[in-house]
């Protein structure tokens, strides 16, 4: 018998994993991958953004539901005992802009590697290809789980490390909040998170491809301003994303259900609208004898400048000296107030997380442990706890799921 069961290797799965047996408790893995980490081998496309370098205020700053309730868990095991673990472990790390945390292999690959290792050295126990079926419980106390081919794992706790929706391939097909719901759990709505948004423009397909750095975006209803960030912006075939737009998704999920949003992208950020239309003036003079639509060399973009041209409501063959300043006035407003419609969201296939998961209400935040069945934790995407893009989602993972093998018990010989 063991005295712990993971169901679920992956971030908090592994941590959850490694903070129990460190407790002296027996370890077992249930994955029904045919490896662990799945989903950490594409995050960072794929160089995993393991966490972010900020203090700890900073993090849960960042965090977008339920902050308050990973207080304890981001003290208890914070983004410098993480990397100090795969430090020591023999995982060179370095940190990017915006304080994202990497191995400086730039390889989610060696993450995964190390992590295995130590899991190895603890004397965890992996099941690879065990695909979890139900959490067993005597009454209100936890007492194993039944895998899909009729195994029974008998253990005092269970540790739920499921993941939640998004990137189904990887293994995260919502089990846990079956396993939650059969427990009496409440789950919360669920719904993709960190994830492009689809744009009513037909012109926005011309643009694919096309990565913008530097700039502000905004987010809007009606006069409500819904979210504001700095960064870099993509645009796709069917509309935007990138991870200043993609941490947006989180925040702004519930205006779209009452219709669209409005996105204003300032092109031009380090300049006010006086400097910019300075700027044109003094470009424009370089080439007056040039047609408009050949005047933003150096200015935009090469694939922009189509477009731009088109919704500037400016004649594409007038000669830039004929360009009156009414005309000017009208594009300087439009590069610092580039707008596009927003319809809705990508689904769960494209969501680097799910909003929502099992009721926080009813876990202990200090120990992941369930108030509702003694030995049963919960750890990691499963729980109604998400945040922005730029490694604080893994934070949580690691984070919830120390926590939770950290206050596991051995059974006493």
């Amino acid at each position: 018998m063991d005295d712990v069961i993971v169901v679920g290797g992956g971030a908090a799965g592994m941590t959850a994993a490694l903070a129990a047996a460190k407790n002296g408790c027996r370890v077992r893995i249930l994955e029904k991958n045919e490896k662990l980490g799945k989903k950490l081998y594409i995050t960072g496309k794929g160089r995993c953004n393991l966490t972010n370098g900020a203090d700890v205020e900073e993090l849960l700053n960042h965090v977008v539901s339920n902050r308050k309730f990973l207080y304890s868990a981001f003290y208890g095991f914070s983004n410098r005992d993480m990397m100090e673990l795969l430090e020591d472990a023999g995982l060179p790390l370095k940190t990017e802009r915006g304080n994202r945390v990497f191995p400086v292999s730039d390889k989610s690959s060696d993450v995964i590697r190390t992590l295995q290792r130590l899991l190895k050295e603890a004397g965890v126990r992996i099941c690879l290809g065990c695909r979890a079926e139900a959490v067993l419980t005597d009454g209100s106390v936890c007492t194993g789980v039944r895998s899909a081919d009729g195994q029974i794992y008998s253990a005092g706790q269970v540790i739920v490390a499921t993941g939640g929706l998004s990137y189904s391939s990887t293994g995260s097909t919502g089990d846990g909040y079956r396993f939650a719901s059969d427990c009496g759990h409440k789950v919360t709505e669920l719904s993709p998170a960190l994830v492009p948004f689809c744009a009513a423009e037909d012109w926005v397909g011309r643009l694919q491809g096309l990565s913008l750095k530097n700039v502000s975006v905004k987010l809007s209803q009606g006069k409500k301003i819904c979210y504001e960030e700095f960064g870099e912006m993509l645009f796709t075939h069917f509309g935007v994303s990138g991870p200043a737009v993609l941490s947006g998704s989180s925040t702004t999920a519930r205006y779209l259900k009452n219709g669209p949003l409005t996105l204003s992208v300032d092109l031009k950020p380090a300049l006010t609208e006086e400097q910019l239309d300075q700027r044109i003036l003094r470009d424009f003079s370089a080439m007056q004898n040039r047609q408009f639509k050949n005047a933003f060399q150096g200015l935009l973009p090469a694939k922009l400048i189509p477009v731009m041209v088109e919704r500037s409501g400016i004649d594409p063959e007038k000669q830039v000296n004929a360009i009156t300043r009414g005309e000017r006035e009208q594009l300087v407003s439009l590069i610092k107030h580039f707008t596009l419609t927003l319809t809705g969201l990508r689904d769960y296939n494209e969501a680097i997380i799910t909003q929502g998961g099992v009721s926080v209400k009813e876990i202990d935040p200090g120990t992941m442990e369930s108030k509702l069945v003694r030995g049963l934790f919960f750890a990691g995407e499963v729980l109604d706890v998400d945040a922005m893009t730029g490694g604080y989602n893994l934070q949580i993972a690691w984070s919830t799921g120390y926590a939770a093998g950290s206050h596991c018990k051995a059974a006493e010989s």
